[in-house]
Formats: structure tokens, sequence, C-alpha cells
């Protein structure tokens, strides 16, 4: 007797219902989630549809100053966009150029963060001043630069960059990649294998070995297979917009700080002709996971 008036008191356990919340508070709990969780909690109802799509969870997403890193370009049309839904999937689907073609700038469509191309114009090349190494030439149907540096012939290859961390997301783990292609004349690469290094100065640097040769077997020509890259050896990826991509190294931007970058590849030891390379730049973006 006692336990059924007890489970009268009790009475049937309580469910609440997330959907009665005020938008406002709706908007809230998703702007403490992701871009990505953001989209998809618009397929659970009409009411989370609004909120997640609202101005003040976008704002959230979208960099405290992107509308002053959009204004050192000449793309600040986007500003008038209608959403901040729509000016962040701009920024994350079609990158910017920002100073004078310095640099290309873009969110990580994912997470939102910071991520940035370094023209090869704002790279050290070595000899990239002397045409009889080095051309300076326009693809402008490949390109998002005016120019890109071509490899005419050299026999010591050497390329470094720099930036601020300052400019990229705190507490983010970041990495770099060489974006370049491959000329169907290109030979060189498929040596020993390139050192990278990525790091600040006074602070932890990663380093490890890429091959830059795509390993690619002709018909009748079974002398040519390369064994497999030892352990660490970093190998090119195809990307979407044609060009390929070498991870150099990886780091971790603490942020607070305005340390200085500093991402070097060059020959681990001379000897080999090379030419038939491209260089677009060097990407910054964060790693996945």
């Amino acid at each position: 007797m006692e336990k059924e008036r007890e489970g009268e008191r009790n009475g049937p356990p309580f469910v609440a219902d997330i959907s009665v919340l005020p938008e406002g508070c709706i908007s809230d709990i998703v702007s403490l989630t992701s871009p990505k969780d953001a989209c998809r909690v618009c397929a659970v109802s009409h009411i989370f549809r609004a909120a997640a799509e609202s101005n003040a969870v976008w704002e959230r997403f979208l960099p405290s100053d992107y509308q002053a890193i959009i204004a050192r370009s000449s793309s600040s049309d986007i500003l008038n966009l209608s959403s901040k839904k729509k000016i962040y999937l701009s920024l994350s689907d079609n990158p910017i150029l920002i100073d004078d073609s310095k640099k290309s700038f873009f969110l990580d469509k994912s997470s939102g963060k910071k991520c940035y191309l370094l023209p090869a114009r704002e790279l050290s090349i070595i000899w990239g001043s002397t045409p009889q190494y080095w051309r300076w030439i326009s693809l402008p149907e490949e390109s998002r630069f005016p120019e890109v540096a071509e490899l005419h012939s050299v026999w010591w290859f050497d390329i470094s960059g720099k930036m601020s961390t300052s400019i990229l997301s705190p507490k983010t783990h970041y990495a770099a990649y060489l974006v370049y292609k491959l000329r169907s004349r290109a030979h060189g690469f498929d040596g020993p294998p390139f050192k990278a290094s990525v790091g600040t100065i006074g602070g932890e640097v990663y380093e490890q070995t890429v091959r830059l040769g795509l390993f690619v077997m002709q018909p009748n020509q079974q002398d040519r297979i390369i064994p497999p890259p030892q352990q660490h050896t970093s190998r090119p990826k195809q990307r979407e917009d044609g060009w390929l991509e070498i991870e150099l190294g990886q780091f971790f931007n603490e942020g607070g700080e305005d340390d200085e970058l500093q991402i070097k590849l060059m020959e681990v030891e001379a000897g080999t002709h090379k030419t038939g390379l491209i260089v677009e730049g060097i990407e910054i973006r964060p790693t996945k996971g």
C-alpha cells in the first residue's frame, strides 16, 4: 500500500521538450556547437531551423574581426549579403585576396577557423629572382594569384615562408601545405626526399621528410617502381582546385602572443637536376580531428 502511494506521489517521469524554449535560447544553445552541427539541427523542426539560421548564431561562428579582414580585400560586397550564414558560406567556399594579393583568406567550413594561402611572391625562393632558374608566370584559369613561380632549372631546392601567428585562430591545431603542380616534363623529384620544418622562433619545431614526386609507373617501365615511403614521410595529394598539396608539418597556435611562424622546405642533399615544378604558395589551415 505504501509503495502504491509513493508511486502516486512520484508520478510519471518528467520529460523536457526543448522546442518549447524561446527561439533566442535555442539560438544560444546552437551557437555553442559548430557550424556543421548548426546545419544538422535545421532538420529537427521549423523552430530549430529558424534558430540555427539566425544571424546571432552565425555571427558567433564568424571570426570576431571578419569585417576588418574583408575590408582589406576588393570583395567588400560580401558584407552586403542578406545573412551572416551567407557571409560565412561565402568565405568558406570562395577564398578572397587581401593585402594587395599578398594573402588569400578563407574559413575552414566545418569549424570557422581562419585559413591563409601565402602566394609564391611572398615566399623566399633561392634564386627565385634569377630567370635562368625560376620564372614568374600567370595562370589566370588555374591560380587565384596574379603570378606563380615556375621552376626552370636548379640543382638546389630551397623554399621558406613566414607569417605572424596573431592572424590565426587561437587554441587551434594547424598544418602547413605546399601547393604546387608538376609539368609533364618535370623531373628530379623522384629521388631522395626533401626536409620540411614548421615552427615558431624559440618554440617547438615539427620536422619530417617529404616526397614531391608522384611516382607514377609508366607502361613497360617496371624498373621505375619506387618502394613505399618510410614512416613519417609525407606524400602529395590531389586538391579539388586542380593543384597538388603536400603537408610540411603541424603546429599548435596557443594565441595571445605575436610569434613568427616559420615554414621551410629544402633538399636533404644536393646533386639532382630539377625542373617542371610550379609553386602557387603555402597554405595554413586547421588539421582535421
